[in-house]
């Protein structure tokens, strides 16, 4: 599926449309350059889910964990993460059957659970959105 936003809330709404397909233990992975949308991409799939909590870019705290009508949201920024990154624990989020896993700038090799990859682009003023299964 390939979509053009030229908006916040365009952005907003196609994530919120995509999330409708989601289901516990799925995994999302963003792609784009720094700016490009990922944690706007993130809070559409938050107000899909039901989450009511403001949601912010995980950067420096690596995951952050929101409660949902039926499920939660784990957003993970691995953006500053280098290394072996095994003993964090963030493996122990990805499959749970109690939530959806969005994942910035992963960094793990081997991941559990259905994948779904999302890239943001910059074209022009708008952003080119790409999710393939």
């Amino acid at each position: 599926m390939e979509r053009i936003s030229k908006s916040v809330e365009e952005t907003l709404a196609i994530a919120e449309a995509f999330a409708s397909r989601l289901k516990g233990g799925d995994i999302v992975l963003l792609h784009g350059d720094l700016g490009a949308g990922k944690t706007t991409f993130t809070k559409g799939i938050a107000r899909a889910l039901g989450v009511e909590e403001v949601v912010t870019s995980p950067t420096f705290t690596i995951v952050k964990e929101y409660e949902g009508r039926d499920l939660r949201l784990y957003h993970m920024d691995m953006y500053r993460l280098d290394g072996d990154i095994t003993e964090l624990g963030i493996e122990d989020y990805l499959g749970r059957k109690d939530g959806v896993s969005v994942i910035e700038w992963c960094a793990l090799d081997t991941l559990y659970g259905k994948v779904y990859n999302v890239y943001l682009a910059y074209e022009g003023t708008a952003r080119r959105i790409v999710i393939e299964e």
